[in-house]
């Protein structure tokens, strides 16, 4: 067995074995989009590990864009019995056949660089695709979760370390930088309105920053950057001082987070993030670094202009209360996570 798939195994046996109602699941069909992408597709394999472990007899539809990524991306599962694979742009309008019990919206343009450069595109998936899931969930009368982001958030007050559900900030909304934030605040806005209008039930997740099996590496995000760095032997070069703060979390506890709130949350949000991994993005660097002391690489700053490459938020940390409430726990830590996360891509590579 590889290192990546014993990773991912050991991050599956964690997540099916929290104490969480997963009988509510026996029988059900559940549609994941964007699901080659990381946390989709442990949406996908946590699901399908569900039948295999406790027989809960679910059926998975996992629709992507791009189908030979996600051949590649879920070589595992495509010939499975109860997974069925669907290429389609979640843009356009989507048909199930039988009954659809869940969807879990994970279909979005996450690379920073995809925001400067394919800005329509961008939104697409998060306007036109929600609102052609939520018709879909009307139809055959499903629950409906949207992974959502901390960017709907917006700037904050400098004085505010974590972020509760309820405080929203402003963008440049004429910055093509903002279709992001502003298709996620929309996709939000379109779950309560279906909610409201026809009584779906909608659940968000707002995942902060999440790392671990699945990161494309050249997704321009700092935590694929730098594990492409140690993965490679060389010194972590930052684009800025690295004093901005984020809650980064192991992406098998982002997604036990998100089954906590499909079977257990009463509320339409809820913020998924460890706290205990707030750390500036120097301190991120330098925690990479230890996971391969014997290569002894350094953290160097190189000030450059980068743009709208970049989210320009000081401090980004999530407030995790309102989840923590209903029993969910961190179990990954931030020094375990980069070591899994480094030892999955090296095999990879």
């Amino acid at each position: 067995m590889s290192a990546s798939s014993s990773v991912i195994d050991t991050d599956l046996a964690e997540i099916i074995g929290r104490d969480l109602p997963w009988d509510a699941l026996s029988g059900s069909t559940v549609l994941v989009t964007g699901a080659s992408g990381m946390l989709p597709s442990y949406a996908v394999r946590t699901l399908l590990r569900l039948n295999d472990e406790r027989g809960t007899g679910v059926t998975v539809h996992g629709l992507v864009r791009n189908g030979d990524k996600a051949r590649r991306a879920l070589a595992d599962v495509l010939d499975r019995e109860d997974f069925r694979l669907i290429v389609q742009d979640v843009a356009e309008p989507l048909d199930i056949e039988g009954r659809l019990d869940l969807i879990i919206h994970g279909a979005s343009a996450a690379r920073p660089s995809l925001h400067s450069s394919d800005p329509i595109g961008t939104m697409r998936a998060n306007l036109l695709g929600t609102m052609n899931l939520l018709d879909l969930a009307v139809r055959k009368g499903s629950t409906f979760s949207l992974m959502s982001s901390a960017e709907v958030y917006g700037a904050q007050d400098a004085e505010l370390e974590l972020i509760p559900e309820d405080s929203y900030g402003g963008f440049d909304i004429l910055n093509p930088r903002a279709c992001y934030s502003e298709g996620k605040r929309a996709a939000e806005t379109l779950c309560a309105a279906y909610s409201a209008q026809y009584g779906i039930t909608s659940r968000i997740a707002r995942f902060g920053h999440i790392y671990g099996p699945g990161m494309a590496l050249d997704d321009g995000r700092v935590q694929a950057e730098f594990t492409a760095k140690v993965l490679a032997g060389e010194d972590i070069v930052l684009n800025s001082d690295g004093s901005s703060q984020r809650t980064y979390t192991y992406v098998a506890d982002a997604i036990a987070g998100l089954f906590v709130i499909l079977l257990k949350g009463d509320e339409t949000v809820y913020n998924i993030s460890d706290v205990d991994g707030l750390v500036s993005i120097r301190g991120l660097a330098e925690a990479f670094t230890t996971v391969r002391p014997e290569l002894g690489l350094q953290v160097h700053t190189k000030p450059s202009d980068t743009g709208g490459r970049y989210a320009p938020v000081k401090a980004q940390g999530l407030d995790s209360g309102r989840l923590l409430s209903l029993g969910w726990r961190p179990l990954v830590d931030l020094r375990h996570g980069l070591a899994r996360t480094v030892d999955s891509h090296r095999d990879e590579v």
